[in-house]
Formats: C-alpha cells, structure tokens, sequence
C-alpha cells in the first residue's frame, strides 16, 4: 500500500499571505497523479511538502494512514526526481545510482543488483561507465529516474522532469515514463504546467490556480466536464473558444452576441438552468473539435454562421483555423482536405449540443 492523503493543508510564509489554502485530495495506491497549473499556483510546494522539504502551516499530510508532517524526508520512503536532474558530475552513472544505498549501508551485492536492475529497466546498461557531462539532457533523466528506482521507494515524486527537454524528446520520455508507472506499478505523483503532459500522463488530474484548487478528476472528465472558466481554459490544445454575451427570449430562446450578430437557437439544448439567465450575460464554451466545416449527418444540432478565416496552421493530418469573430479570436479544428483559404469568409457550423454555459460572475459551469 502506497496511499498519500492530504487533509486542509495550508501554507504561508512568516505568517504572511497564504500561498496554499484548504487543500484536500488523496492519491490512491498505484495511482499516477499529476498537479498541473500556471507558474506559482502552488503545485511544486505541494510536492516539496509531501517530500517534507517544506514545512506544513496547516493540516495533516498521511502516507499509508500513517501523519508523517513531522517526519524527516529521510523517513517518509520516498524518492523525488527534480526539474534539473541533481547528479553528480564528477561520479559515474553506476555511482550516482548507487549513492544513496551507499549512504544507507546497504550491502554492495545488493547495491549491484538494484543499479543493474533500474538501468536494465530504463534501458541505460550501457551508459553505467559514463558521467552526467557525456550523456544528452534524455539519459541524464533517465539516470536521475534510476536513482530514484534503486531505493524502492512507497511513492515517487516527479518535479517537472521533462521541462529541460526538447518538445520531441518530450514526446519520447513522456511515453517512458508511462511504461515505468506499468512495469513498477508503484504510486507516482508528478508536477507539470504543461496540460498535454498532465492529460497523457495523469490516471486523475488536479488542476490549481492561486493555491487553491479547482477542479479534480480524469484527463476526459477535465475535458469534457469542466466545472469553471479556468479549468474548461486551461486543459485543452487548442484552447477551448470562450464567447460572452446574453441570453434572450422572444419566441425562442437565444444565445446572443452583440457585436457579431451570432445567434444561437437555445430552443432545444438539454440544459434548461439556461432559462434562468433571461436577460443576464453568460459564457459559452465550445472546443475547437465542434466547429466544423461542413455540418455532420445530425445537421439539426448545427448552427451556421459565416466568418472570415486569419490564419491557418497545417499540421499535416489537420488544420488548425484561427477566426474572426468581431473582437473574438475563434479557433477550429477541421480535416486537412477542407477548403478554407486566409482572408477569405467560410461557413462554420457550431455543434450545439457540444456547447458549455459558463456564469460570468462565479465562473461557474451552469449545469
């Protein structure tokens, strides 16, 4: 068993403004979680805290039911790989494994054995002889993974590991990582601002902004679930498109936005909370994935509405399409074989039953 429970912890600074307020979440045995959220939203000291790297204000930290607030780091059987690797440059890489059963006195057969097992693991056998300085920033991670992997550790910390890498090394390591978590089956707990790393990584995600937390759940339920402006902004590439404007009733009811004269039939989408906001401004929220080209075979559900194309992005399988929307940027996704030309005005058609309602003053999903 390898359960950490956060219970309302809280963290400030010489008493000062709270950095960390009220968090609560469990991460269950073998899970893969991951905290992600902008720079300074408090995920890392989350981390560092459960390391007990940092000292608690507030609330109770448990690893397998047992308060470790007081423990040192050394006792809480957890092993932590950092952003920036921490190896020894004048050590080799079967030194640098080593070094903390070394410290530990653990019996050199032993050693031998965990070192030559994490690096048969992690496919580094052959780096063993070499020092950090001759290995590329991909072997180093993996070394300091290694590192971590020896001590047979209950829970393994990541602080932002692949940040240091090049985007397609990323690609590579991210896929590594995900065999790792299934070869050794332990519980991990990852930090990362990137959201495509947290959405291919993360059994389940929490998503934190200013401290506190917003929104905890699986990658798709993230997605397509989101409970406020932020996280429905946040988790998604491209980003979500996120429109402001009325709704209004005369024989139907609608979704207006001014500036642009759209106008969205609201007559038949599911969620009736919508009727509580006659006359007040609400969000809509659609993915870029629901704006189309040309309308599906439910084409009831579609709306159209004529818009002029800035930019386009080839992604090779796809094109990303950037639109003008009055003073709203909207972006879609459509199929590479779709026509659709720069400066030139194309018909979109909006899925409404894909659309989210947003409350602009709460930033709350309306359900």
């Amino acid at each position: 068993m390898a359960e950490v429970k956060l219970k309302n912890i809280s963290k400030s600074y010489g008493g000062k403004t709270m950095t960390l307020k009220d968090i609560s979440f469990d991460v269950h045995d073998t899970e893969f979680l991951v905290l992600v959220g902008p720079s300074g939203c408090g995920k890392t000291t989350i981390l560092r805290m459960i390391a007990g790297l940092e000292e608690i204000t507030d609330g109770d930290l448990y690893i397998d039911n047992k308060r470790v607030n007081d423990l040192q780091p050394k006792d809480r059987d957890i092993a932590m790989v950092f952003q920036n690797y921490a190896l020894y440059p004048h050590m080799t890489v079967y030194k640098n494994m080593a070094f903390g059963l070394k410290i530990k006195k653990v019996p050199k057969k032993e050693i031998d054995k965990q070192v030559r097992r994490a690096a048969e693991i992690l496919e580094i056998t052959d780096l063993l002889d070499r020092k950090p300085g001759a290995m590329s920033g991909g072997q180093r991670q993996r070394v300091a993974i290694g590192r971590a992997i020896v001590r047979n550790p209950k829970v393994f910390l990541f602080d932002e590991p692949l940040s240091n890498l090049d985007a397609k090394l990323r690609v590579a390591m991210r896929v590594e990582l995900q065999k790792l978590h299934h070869k050794l089956n332990v519980t991990m707990v990852y930090v990362t601002h990137d959201q495509t790393e947290a959405m291919t990584l993360g059994d389940r995600i929490v998503v934190l902004h200013d401290g506190k937390i917003m929104q905890i759940g699986t990658p798709m339920k993230l997605y397509n679930e989101p409970q406020n402006i932020f996280v429905a902004g946040f988790i998604g590439s491209p980003p979500i498109n996120l429109i402001n404007g009325i709704i209004v009733k005369d024989n139907s009811l609608w979704f207006y936005h001014e500036d642009s004269g759209l106008k969205i039939d609201l007559t038949n989408v599911k969620n009736k909370n919508i009727h509580n906001y006659i006359e007040q401004p609400v969000v809509i929220g659609i993915r870029p994935e629901n704006i189309k080209s040309k309308p599906a075979s439910t084409a009831k559900a579609f709306l159209k509405h004529q818009i002029m194309v800035e930019a386009i992005e080839r992604m090779g399988n796809e094109i990303i399409v950037y639109l003008k929307l009055a003073n709203n940027q909207l972006i879609a996704r459509f199929s590479a074989e779709a026509e659709v030309h720069v400066n030139s005005s194309i018909n979109l058609y909006f899925n409404l039953d894909k659309i989210l309602f947003f409350d602009p003053d709460t930033k709350a999903v309306i359900f």
